[in-house]
């Protein structure tokens, strides 16, 4: 439970310190004084987010100091010693805001952090405030609230994590699939490109050999021309080389039979005819060689455009044309591997779907049974509260998946990360009138009994040690502040309660009060709060809050005999 309570340089707190006591307390005092900013320390001490607004004109800092007795074997306690926290003798969590916005936490002294802050607090004490009030008209927050009744933490955290792995999952396959698409286009552009290489059949450095053979083309008949008018001065005119040299030959032939020295002379001119006699003999199969057919050249011109243009596309080189072509064909079966990828992960993503729908449809069936129970009790709760003929129900949609991203059961419910359920509250305040929303319907007075109502049923469920109410009171007066009064009261038997009303048939009920005033010194506005013990001083608040500052003698009696009636 909250044991102490200090606030320093808060807004328009100075300094005040509030020791309370189990039971039933309530803090009471005029608009403005500063009830609801106490309401605010202890939520900034419970982890709510800090803001530099919040400190006090002129300072450098707040500090927020709360005290929890820790009961030995609360989920509080085995908590803190998982982090290896002595909470044996309580627990201090402090705050300190400063002015330039930053703030530091520390739990038992030690500098902590604010997640940790909100997790040793959890189930120490929660706020219901105005903007809870605000907060039941959301239908976003229903959900919420019908799983803290059901306690669907475990359940909900499954279905959460198997949300959480099918959803990258999904996005994977999406991705790869459109990956496979573009693959697969490009994959038909490749092939055709493939196909266009293949088809040339290009052998390496062949564009220099047709070259090569080109010029030979082109000079085709002046070379047949120019061998053939070589051979024929070599060897077959009249006259030609070969014949002048033999005839000379013989003639050294006839002089060496007398001149022994012309013998190297005739060796020289029969080598000279043989060699001329071989010459002779290669340019006659070299012009047998020799293309003379027009269409060979054309065949080149075009073998060589062909690879031109090739070279063009995929080049400039040769040596790049085959390197395009060996990357494009390990592009062209790289198209198997992303198939074969997406299949192990649309087997992996079923398998999922298959637990995400069994633990959705179980997290569904455990909400319904829940809201079935809170419907009752919540009614009961109701006409305790001078709402007996409400009828407040529970009730139930769900969302047709309409996309292949979404994530939904057999029979097409959408699933999300908190299971397949859309859950609203509805309000019939009187018979014959429809169920409607409670953004509809619910009047300031009924929104406030309602919160109390769902609040009372959620304390039986929840093991939340402190329970706070802001401006419970909202909207209500006569008959049912007295309904609200005695069921805060019985409330408080089982959780410390606090609460802020301005209603002295509520405050009546409570076993502690602390009378909350503005006072201004020096130009500064200071608050004070003051524990009322059972006697006068108590008498007297409750006579201000039935009749204003003009304290009678009437309402004095009056307050005196609603304390007693409280009491006995």
């Amino acid at each position: 439970m909250l044991s102490a309570l200090a606030i320093k340089n808060f807004a328009i707190i100075d300094d005040v310190q509030i020791s309370f006591k189990d039971g039933f307390s309530v803090l009471t005092g005029e608009t403005g004084a500063g009830k609801s900013i106490i309401i605010e320390a202890v939520n900034l001490l419970l982890g709510s987010r800090a803001s530099a607004d919040l400190v006090r004109a002129g300072c450098d800092n707040a500090e927020l100091e709360a005290f929890f007795d820790i009961e030995e074997q609360s989920k509080t306690a085995k908590l803190l010693k998982t982090q290896d926290i002595d909470g044996s003798e309580g627990l201090i969590v402090r705050r300190v805001i400063s002015s330039s916005g930053k703030s530091r936490v520390f739990i038992n002294s030690r500098q902590s952090t604010l997640d940790l802050l909100k997790k040793v607090t959890r189930d120490l004490a929660g706020i219901s405030s105005q903007h809870a009030h605000q907060g039941l008209l959301k239908e976003e927050n229903h959900l919420e609230i019908l799983d803290e009744f059901a306690d669907t933490t475990l359940l909900k955290n499954e279905v959460k994590g198997l949300y959480q792995t099918i959803v990258p999952l999904k996005n994977k396959i999406k991705e790869l699939t459109q990956s496979l698409e573009a693959k697969r286009k490009e994959q038909d552009f490749l092939e055709f490109q493939i196909n266009e290489i293949s088809s040339a059949d290009i052998l390496p450095n062949e564009d220099e050999e047709l070259e090569k053979k080109r010029k030979t083309l082109l000079n085709a008949s002046k070379i047949f021309e120019a061998v053939n008018r070589s051979i024929h001065e070599i060897h077959d005119r009249e006259g030609s080389l070969i014949e002048k040299l033999s005839f000379l030959k013989n003639n050294m032939e006839k002089l060496e039979e007398t001149e022994a020295t012309l013998e190297k002379t005739v060796q020289k001119l029969s080598g000279t005819i043989f060699d001329l006699q071989d010459i002779s003999d290669e340019l006659r199969e070299f012009s047998f060689t020799i293309d003379l057919d027009p269409a060979s050249l054309e065949m080149t011109d075009q073998r060589l455009d062909l690879i031109s243009k090739l070279k063009r596309k995929y080049g400039p080189s040769l040596e790049d044309l085959f390197s395009a072509y060996e990357g494009m064909q390990n592009r062209f079966y790289q198209t198997t591997g992303t198939a074969e990828q997406i299949k192990t992960l649309e087997k992996d993503v079923n398998e999922i779907l298959k637990q995400i729908s069994q633990k959705a449809a179980q997290l569904s069936v455990l909400r319904k049974n829940a809201a079935k129970t809170l419907s009752r009790l919540a009614g009961k709760e109701l006409e305790a509260l001078e709402m007996g003929n409400a009828n407040f129900e529970v009730c139930f949609s769900h969302q047709i998946a309409t996309g292949s991203d979404d994530i939904s059961t057999p029979d097409q419910k959408k699933i999300g990360p908190d299971g397949m359920d859309k859950v609203r509250f509805l309000l019939s305040p009187n018979p014959g009138e429809a169920l409607k929303p409670l953004v509809k319907i619910a009047s300031g007075g009924e929104l406030s009994r309602i919160v109390l109502a769902l609040k009372a049923v959620l304390s039986k469920t929840r093991s939340l040690e402190t329970l706070i109410f802001d401006e419970v009171d909202a909207g209500i007066g006569g008959a049912t502040s007295e309904k609200v009064g005695l069921k805060l009261n019985q409330l408080s038997k089982k959780h410390q309660l606090i609460c802020i009303t301005h209603l002295a048939q509520i405050a009546k009920y409570a076993e502690n009060q602390f009378r909350i005033s503005k006072n201004v010194v020096n130009g500064r506005t200071f608050t004070t709060i003051v524990p009322l013990e059972q006697g006068q001083a108590r008498i007297e608040e409750i006579a201000r809050m039935i009749g204003g500052t003009d304290i009678t003698g009437a309402t004095l009696d009056h307050a005196r005999e609603l304390l007693e009636q409280a009491s006995s």
